[in-house]
């Protein structure tokens, strides 16, 4: 394999290394540039990884992978955004590797039509008469269980009449069906108000724009009613439909047919770059995203960097739309463009999805330039440990505690140290439990937590900056508590691992973090609670058997406590005193108590 191809893999992996868990677009292109296969994502960075972290059976699949030369990604809210934006880049580049899609397999949308009593029904097709639109939306069976949820709630014509007061008065139609079944209440020969039919046809707005909660709990009501006539078949399906409009979401962040042809631009700076965000939305669709970095030479201005960016876009695409949404008010006119700074509504949604992909931009860029330098490898796990822990300082040293007892007997507690991501065994230490009877974790972590930084305090000796605590919230708080007690909050950071999901909890906040299973900081905390649990039931089984043993020697007349502890001063171990001779035991603790020891452990033999 040529340094080429070895340097391009190795720029590859770190592009990847780089993707956020989130989801998203991802874009694959060719070495002149040419976008080659367009894909979502759930998770990006484990979606792409995918591509390069196994063989492939399908030959066009290997053929995509050995071509791709860049990878660029566009991070949304939901997986369903990232569906919507995928339809529409494919429609728009139509890359060689993806199925082409065309306009008549289009997502559907849920139209109220601008007409006098207006009619509520699905459509593929976006005419711009002054109807609203509500999508689009992925599932068709959502769409249609809304509208059949509308009309079975609210009596809305299916009527393609024209229902203007010439019509209506020169009684041009007959009511229909609907109104004999109770579905319609018949505007078309004036039998209903255009007042409450539009209160009716407002109500329907709201839920399309996301409150849902009332129609929710009139279905609730429905299903229970035909549960108590004993048709359960129909409150089956009333469950279903709650159950879909439960998890529907009524509107699309990525594409919203309100916005119709804007650009919009965001910024993010450090000390050394300025990093823009563009976004071009088209017939209510974005069809292009993409982010420039900027590298500062006189420490310029957040609005000199925008302009500079506003500028190269208008070079490279010729024109800007008529409506630009910019971050900050930019003093400037330009003559065919008007610059807003959205404040709330969908144009703010646009400009925050636009700021988060300049943050996530940023964020690679950073990532990848760690990953470039060639500094040791501690150091290195320090950082990453430092950015997904969300710590103030790096953790140099850190300290894991863990509780061990069996039904209560003999608790004990261990203290295990890693210094630079590794195990400083000569810094472990062992706590007998003192304070607490019978099986409290809560009390036993605050007794152990206690006695640790209270000695290291006093004695001025150097603290941990993070305190792992192997439990959820429970031993969490004890072990803040007794912090908090200490004055040793602000120096030191402390977290708790739960064992069974591996959750990460932080003290007051009841959301607990996720690490990927394969990330190096999970690895490095679970790699410090196994020691704690390991080196604490050493010391626990340790601990069980010397009372053992000490209650068997104490069951021997004569012998007490001195009495054991000077034969195990001499003879080491518990074994060595079973098979010592009767000379031996004369020897260390006389003739008396040796005759009493031999005879107990040689069948009562006579000496």
């Amino acid at each position: 394999m040529n340094s080429s191809k070895i340097e391009q893999e190795n720029r590859i992996k770190l592009l990847v290394q780089a993707l956020p868990s989130s989801p998203g677009v991802y874009q694959y292109f060719s070495e002149d540039g040419k976008i080659i296969y367009i894909g979502k994502a759930k998770n990006l960075k484990k979606r792409v990884a995918s591509y390069f972290s196994k063989q492939h059976d399908d030959g066009k699949t290997r053929i995509l992978v050995r071509k791709i030369y860049d990878i660029k990604h566009i991070v949304v809210d939901t997986e369903e955004d990232a569906l919507l934006l995928e339809n529409n880049l494919i429609k728009k580049y139509q890359p060689r590797y993806n199925i082409l899609l065309k306009d008549d397999k289009s997502f559907p949308y849920i139209v109220i039509k601008n007409e006098p009593f207006p009619r509520v029904f699905q459509t593929r097709n976006f005419v711009r008469d002054g109807s609203i639109y509500f999508g689009p939306y992925t599932s068709v069976g959502m769409v249609r269980t809304l509208i059949e949820l509308f009309r079975q709630i609210y009596p809305i014509r299916t009527c393609k009449h024209k229902l203007n007061d010439e019509n209506i008065k020169d009684g041009k139609f007959r009511e229909c069906l609907e109104f004999h079944i109770g579905k319609c209440k018949a505007p078309c020969i004036g039998k209903y108000e255009e007042e409450v039919y539009r209160a009716n046809i407002d109500a329907i707005k709201e839920i399309l724009n996301g409150n849902i909660s009332s129609v929710l709990k009139y279905m609730h009501g429905v299903m229970m009613q035909f549960s108590d006539d004993l048709e359960f078949e129909k409150a089956g399906e009333i469950k279903a439909k709650i159950d879909l409009l439960k998890g529907y979401q009524s509107k699309s962040t990525v594409v919203n047919p309100k916005i119709t042809n804007v650009d919009v631009f965001s910024i993010i700076e450090d000390e050394k770059a300025g990093y823009v965000n563009f976004i071009r939305v088209v017939n209510g669709a974005i069809i292009q995203s993409h982010t420039m970095e900027f590298k500062k030479k006189l420490n310029e201005s957040s609005q000199e960097i925008l302009l500079l960016a506003i500028s190269e876009i208008q070079n490279r695409l010729k024109l800007l739309a008529r409506e630009v949404l910019v971050p900050l008010k930019l003093d400037i006119d330009f003559e065919r463009t008007n610059l807003v700074v959205p404040k709330i509504g969908d144009k703010r949604k646009l400009m925050d999805l636009s700021e988060r992909n300049v943050k996530y931009y940023r964020l690679d860029k950073l990532k990848q330039q760690s990953l470039h330098k060639k500094e040791p490898r501690e150091e290195r796990l320090l950082k990453v440990m430092q950015s997904d822990l969300r710590l103030k300082v790096l953790p140099r040293h850190i300290e894991c505690f863990d509780n061990s007892n069996i039904q209560g007997t003999n608790p004990v507690a261990a203290c295990v140290v890693f210094r630079n991501a590794k195990p400083f065994k000569k810094d472990y230490r062992h706590f007998n439990i003192k304070t607490v009877e019978g099986p409290n974790d809560f009390a036993s972590m605050e007794e152990v937590v206690y006695r640790r930084y209270k000695r290291l305090k006093d004695e001025g000796q150097g603290l941990p900056q993070l305190v792992v605590i192997d439990g959820g919230k429970g031993q969490l708080g004890a072990a803040v508590k007794i912090l908090r007690d200490l004055e040793l909050t602000d120096q030191i950071s402390v977290i708790g691992i739960a064992k069974r999901l591996e959750e990460i909890f932080y003290p007051g906040d009841p959301v607990p973090l996720y690490l990927d299973k394969n990330s190096e900081t999970l690895k490095i905390i679970q790699h410090l609670r196994n020691e704690a649990h390991r080196f604490g039931i050493t010391f626990h089984r340790q601990k069980r058997s010397i009372n053992f043993i000490n209650s068997e020697l104490n069951n021997i007349p004569g012998v007490g406590d001195k009495t054991i502890e000077q034969l195990y001063r001499n003879f080491k171990s518990f074994n060595k005193i079973k098979e010592a001779t009767i000379q031996n035991l004369v020897s260390v603790v006389g003739k008396d108590k040796a005759k009493r020891i031999y005879s107990y452990f040689n069948s009562g033999k006579e000496v």
